[in-house]
């Protein structure tokens, strides 16, 4: 059995475009990816990001979601601190009452990156700490009224099953595995550190009614292509983005890898983009098969959760196409 493979797309903006422009394309992306034969489309929750426009992951699920008509489309994730339990249990109840069997819940905990924005969303650094709690009110209002609030009901959540994932950021494979619930984890610059947060998921996990047994979603940025050369350069655009954020404290929109190619990088912006290419998985199709069967017999991965943003919209399509046509194995605990 091959591995499940599935898209998270951030509508990140390329250079010259509005925010518009990158929705809308998330939205055609997702059925492109439907005919390809993916698992699951997630959109994700960034603010004030000059580069990414998907900021209501919800409400672009919804749009998707109508866009489609088979594949799973979620949130990777909606971030739990920015929002009351009781809201995000209402979004996800009109989701699935929408498009049943088909809505999946990421939540996760970031924080917005500045005061500016912590103090624009209504909460501070503590909100992070008390995710778990905001998870546990979350998960109950699907499963009916709760003590603190007599004669409230989540309407039209309430009874409903939607999937829950929890994003292993800030502590999420404790949180995860206290819950009873599936962990999707980034791959990240250091797998070591990835290995070590899905060996303590698995063996601190609880069953619950939600989740019998543990279940990992790894997260990472692969590109395939005919060499490569060109598959690097279909992930360089984000880097450099990444690069970008590091020394200016500003996320841009995408530029073209030519012209990135083209800036002499001063000590510190060379370092970081290494660092940001080591935790992206680039070449040829047999190239890249290797490489995610590598990650999969380490990890034990029960799924793959794949992203890549550029300019070149045919080299991504394509690099998708054939990407789940790969013979990735799936662990043999999966």
């Amino acid at each position: 059995m091959d591995i499940p493979l599935s898209v998270l797309d951030r509508s990140l903006r390329r250079k010259d475009e509005d925010p518009a422009a990158a929705l809308r394309r998330t939205v055609g992306f997702a059925r492109q990816t439907e005919g390809y034969g993916y698992r699951r489309f997630w959109v994700s929750e960034h603010h004030s990001v000059p580069g990414v426009a998907g900021s209501a992951p919800t409400v672009l699920a919804a749009a998707v979601a109508a866009a489609t008509s088979r594949i799973r489309v979620g949130t990777g994730g909606v971030m739990l601190p920015n929002h009351r339990p009781l809201v995000v249990a209402e979004q996800f109840g009109v989701l699935a009452s929408l498009f049943p069997d088909r809505i999946d819940m990421g939540l996760g905990r970031s924080l917005g990156f500045t005061d500016g924005i912590r103090r624009a969303l209504g909460h501070g650094t503590a909100d992070a700490a008390d995710f778990g709690d905001a998870l546990a009110e979350l998960l109950r209002w699907f499963e009916g009224g709760q003590q603190a609030y007599p004669g409230v009901h989540a309407v039209p959540a309430e009874g409903l099953r939607v999937p829950a994932y929890v994003l292993a950021v800030d502590g999420g494979a404790d949180i995860a595995a206290a819950h009873g619930l599936p962990l999707v984890i980034g791959a990240g610059r250091r797998p070591e550190k990835m290995l070590e947060a899905v060996e303590r998921y698995r063996e601190a996990f609880t069953p619950s009614a939600r989740q019998a047994r543990p279940y990992v979603v790894v997260a990472l940025a692969a590109a395939v292509a005919d060499s490569a050369e060109e598959a690097a350069d279909l992930l360089l655009p984000e880097a450099w983005a990444t690069v970008w954020s590091r020394t200016r404290g500003e996320f841009p929109p995408l530029e073209h890898a030519a012209e990135i190619r083209a800036r002499t990088l001063t000590e510190r912006e060379a370092r970081y983009l290494d660092e940001a290419r080591r935790s992206q998985v680039a070449g040829t199709g047999e190239q890249v098969a290797a490489a995610l069967g590598e990650l999969v017999a380490r990890s034990g991965a029960d799924e793959l959760l794949v992203s890549l943003h550029t300019p070149d919209e045919a080299g991504r399509l394509e690099s998708f196409r054939r990407l789940v046509e790969l013979k990735i194995p799936a662990s043999a605990g999966s």
